[in-house]
């Protein structure tokens, strides 16, 4: 009967009673041949009319209806389905690798290709001899393993292995999986001209500027270097510039420190999650092996200094560094795209410098002191005539602009405020009036100045403005000389008290649930609830 499945004692069985007449094939040729028999159309008419009955039943079929229509859509005849003819990897991908010792190192794929050719000729050499019907389908059987095993070796029946009982490695597993070649490869690549390193923290750095250490840049920039050292004369040759370079000779350096000034380099933070996870600096040379990022940009690469590393690459060509100045340096890159708000907002010390700078203290010494400028109050200050958190009047100079001419003009004018605000107001940008820092500057203060700045002012001034913030918040809070001991934590007098009424209650759950009054699940909850409690009165 067509289509059904057979041992080889039933074929033998069957060929003896009919003779030459029965036939029966195996594995792809057989499989071939039914495939040849198949009339599309009629099976999409027959499948069109099965679409009823149980809901099992119209599953399958509407999924062979589907397979049979794409096959009518495209035009491909379903006999296509089944290979012929097996197409062979290009050399540069399966290599053969020469070792010490005259012997070579091969791909698996190439043990792979060469047992399939080995069966093929051997089955038509059988063939051709015409060897009994028994051995040519041992022999077809044999191919049929080995193609298996070259497209996907293990997926059907044992894999293959090789000299040392390692499976061999097939066209599906060189696809497939992490180190297949789309993620490897395709998804991501290994690129020259790129180092990575442990970042620490830059506080001296402008913005726009990274710290590189001296021997990866040396590392990074070497055909930058071979250049100049040939058209400068020092070597001859890419041969002898190499030598130079290694050699490390203070020429080396001289160029080295040419080459880099206003070459942007790149630095990346996996994981990238938005475009500021990638931006570009002009490098600084210094000692030692870690890069230097500046404090600001640490928010927009969600950056911090217990251990993470970053990734630096060089842009070659003038265009890539002309991209690199204008939309990816960092001080070109003071929003988060998601919101608008500045990336650039300081935190940590900086916080506690300018907070500590900028409020007030009733009664503090110097109160009610009136001053004619801001050097004034320098020097009262540092006479120790007037403390940083002292509310004085001191005249001070705004300036606005003209929105239509674009022009400065200037108010002077005496201001209630605290001789610590006053000196900050010297690194405002101009047309950023004076209000916006006269108040205690906490973290979200300090972001909505920075906001308004960038809307007032502009790009290039807030960014001058923002490091000017972020060394005086660094320099206050040094000389503030804040420190919290446990003399400052406050604990309350109620404190034994009420931990004492929580043991007590605890006590008493546990009898109850000694004396089974109470599961282990509730007494649980119950010493949770208690110990909590106590905690939070504690607190207040």
């Amino acid at each position: 009967k067509k289509f059904s499945i057979m041992s080889e004692d039933d074929y033998e069985a069957k060929r003896k009673e009919y003779g030459d007449e029965y036939v029966a094939k195996m594995g792809a040729e057989g499989i071939k041949d039914l495939l040849e028999g198949i009339d599309i159309d009629i099976e999409i008419e027959k499948l069109r009319g099965d679409l009823t009955g149980s809901e099992v039943k119209v599953k399958k079929n509407a999924k062979r209806l589907k397979v049979l229509e794409a096959f009518k859509k495209s035009g491909i005849k379903p006999q296509w389905m089944v290979m012929d003819v097996l197409p062979v990897l290009p050399p540069d991908l399966r290599p053969l690798v020469p070792l010490d010792g005259g012997r070579f190192a091969t791909s698996d794929l190439n043990d792979l290709y060469r047992r399939v050719i080995n069966r093929n000729s051997r089955l038509r050499r059988l063939l051709e001899l015409k060897a009994p019907e028994i051995i040519a389908r041992n022999e077809k059987r044999m191919l049929q393993e080995a193609v298996d095993s070259l497209l996907d070796n293990g997926r059907r029946g044992k894999a293959m292995t090789g000299a040392n009982k390692r499976a061999l490695k097939s066209l599906a597993d060189m696809i497939k999986g992490k180190s297949g070649r789309f993620r490897q490869n395709l998804l991501g690549k290994r690129v020259d001209y790129s180092g990575r390193s442990v970042i620490v923290v830059g506080p001296t750095l402008k913005l726009h500027q990274c710290g590189l250490p001296k021997l990866m840049a040396l590392e990074l920039f070497k055909p930058f270097i071979f250049s100049r050292l040939e058209a400068m004369g020092i070597a001859t040759t890419i041969k002898a510039a190499k030598k130079e370079v290694e050699s490390g000779t203070p020429v080396v350096w001289d160029i080295l420190e040419e080459v880099i000034k206003e070459h942007p380099v790149m630095l990346n933070r996996a994981p990238t999650l938005h475009r500021l996870g990638i931006q570009a600096f002009e490098p600084i040379l210094i000692e030692g092996k870690a890069i230097q990022l500046h404090p600001l940009v640490c928010a927009a690469f969600n950056a911090d200094f217990d251990g993470d590393q970053m990734a630096v690459h060089v842009p070659l060509s003038v265009e890539a560094q002309m991209e690199c100045r204008t939309l990816m340096l960092a001080s070109n890159n003071v929003l988060f795209p998601a919101n608008g708000e500045p990336s650039i907002v300081p935190s940590q010390d900086v916080v506690l410098g300018l907070y500590y700078t900028t409020r007030e203290r009733i009664n503090a010494k110097g109160e009610g002191l009136i001053f004619a400028d801001t050097g004034e109050v320098q020097r009262a200050l540092d006479a120790g005539e007037v403390e940083l958190t002292a509310k004085v009047t001191v005249r001070l100079t705004e300036w606005t602009k003209d929105k239509e001419t674009g022009e400065f003009s200037s108010t002077t004018s005496l201001v209630e405020t605290t001789a610590g605000r006053a000196l900050l107001s010297e690194i405002l940008p101009k047309g950023l009036p004076f209000s916006n820092i006269n108040k205690a500057l906490k973290k979200k203060e300090i972001s909505k100045l920075i906001n308004v700045s960038f809307r007032k002012c502009g790009l290039k001034e807030t960014v001058v403005f923002a490091d000017k913030l972020l060394q005086n918040g660094f320099r206050l809070a040094t000389k503030a000389g804040i420190s919290i001991c446990v003399d400052d934590m406050l604990v309350p007098p109620q404190k034994p008290e009420i931990i004492a009424r929580a043991e007590k209650e605890v006590k008493e759950i546990e009898q109850q649930y000694v004396s089974g009054l109470v599961t282990s699940g509730e007494r649980y909850n119950k010493v949770v609830d208690i110990w909590g409690k106590a905690g939070d009165e504690v607190s207040k």
